[in-house]
């Protein structure tokens, strides 16, 4: 009886251990793992860096999106703190360039609370637009819900899906969050190259072989990215500059818009190097796009 009641002290200490450690943060997340394949998605990704986007580039968007007279679009604004003024400006701008305005819905959707009628949308929907704001915002909302697997479904079957700013981050299946966890007060520069200090999460996965960063060239982001791209030497890693966007269309993708787009890659995962918390690398590869240019992924 004495040892019974010590083996269940021991597996109560443990069980309360492991609750414990779930609480705490980690630096890596566990993120689903499996062999990229080819990408067999009947549809597009138009992933848009953030930034002034102008009329022609959404004309560019709709052209894309092959939109008929029956078809429409679907904008989900979770990622701005205020919803309702970002679906009204993406919806202003689909107007502005000709688009119906009854052809244009708008879902705010929460985790717990999505209709039926909500998530047959998003599947039928020829363009499903995502607003700018914070990634964390808009995965909270969607990551392991029925929207995001009707995303996926819209994707598939030949929808065009699009996102700006953290709309663009979340296209990634590792998403850059923002967070960094050695400098947590936020300053808009990346001044140092350092091993876990940026924080990665789940994002939508319709991109698996890259990770995207935007706003890439005006807010100078290139050292983040390249801390990203040596702790992830299996990912392209692509800056998307603003009023700039890449189409993907199966697994190559072209520039469009004002500005470029830089690709980085790591091509030799035994080059990363720590020192100090310093991250270093060789024959680190890397392109600057110019809009028209096409690239594989």
């Amino acid at each position: 009886m004495k040892i019974f009641k010590q083996l269940t002290i021991v597996i109560l200490l443990i069980s309360l251990s492991c609750k414990s450690k779930q609480n705490i943060s980690v630096k890596k997340d566990n993120l689903p793992e499996g062999k990229i394949v080819k990408n067999t998605a009947k549809g597009k990704l138009f992933v848009i860096g953030g930034g002034k986007i102008s009329k022609s580039l959404i004309e560019e968007l709709i052209s894309t999106s092959n939109l008929r007279d029956d078809d429409f679009i679907v904008i989900l604004p979770m990622a701005s703190e205020e919803p309702d003024s970002a679906a009204y400006y993406a919806k202003k701008g689909f107007v502005e360039a000709g688009i119906n305005p009854d052809k244009i819905k708008a879902f705010n959707l929460k985790k717990e609370q999505q209709s039926i009628y909500q998530i047959d949308s998003i599947k039928r929907a020829s363009l499903v637009y995502i607003t700018g704001g914070d990634q964390n915002l808009f995965m909270s909302q969607i990551l392991h819900t029925p929207a995001y697997d009707a995303i996926h479904t819209a994707y598939q079957n030949g929808a065009t899906i699009a996102g700006t700013s953290a709309g663009a981050a979340v296209m990634s299946r590792e998403m850059i969050t923002g967070i960094e966890y050695k400098h947590s007060q936020y300053s808009g520069n990346f001044r140092t190259i350092e091993s876990e200090n940026f924080e990665i999460k789940e994002g939508l996965g319709l991109l698996p072989s890259a990770i995207i960063d935007q706003h890439f060239i005006y807010r100078m982001r290139m050292n983040r990215l390249l801390a990203v791209v040596l702790e992830h030497p299996d990912k392209k890693a692509i800056g998307i500059n603003e009023s700039t966007a890449i189409i993907v269309h199966g697994n190559s993708a072209v520039v469009a818009g004002e500005s470029q787009v830089i690709i980085l890659k790591n091509p030799n995962k035994n080059s990363i190097k720590t020192k100090n918390g310093l991250l270093g690398g060789e024959n680190i590869l890397i392109d600057i796009l110019l809009p028209g240019e096409k690239f594989k992924l």
